[in-house]
């Protein structure tokens, strides 16, 4: 369980990083479209540190 939750958090990382380069690819045409991707990398980046965080916590207690 513990080696999947550490291949999730990575994949919100990769949604982070294709949220940002969507932010700058609109950012000119839609302002209003790449505010939300703006937010959708904000979310993503805390959930990847949120799962980072508790992941660590839960294996030092797994820990012998």
């Amino acid at each position: 369980m513990i080696r999947f939750a550490k291949y999730t958090e990575w994949v919100y990382v990769i949604i982070a990083v294709l949220a940002a380069y969507e932010t700058f690819s609109q950012w000119n045409i839609d302002r209003s479209r790449a505010y939300l991707f703006l937010f959708f990398t904000a979310v993503s980046v805390g959930v990847f540190f949120f799962r980072r965080h508790f992941r660590r916590k839960f294996e030092k207690r797994n820990q012998p």
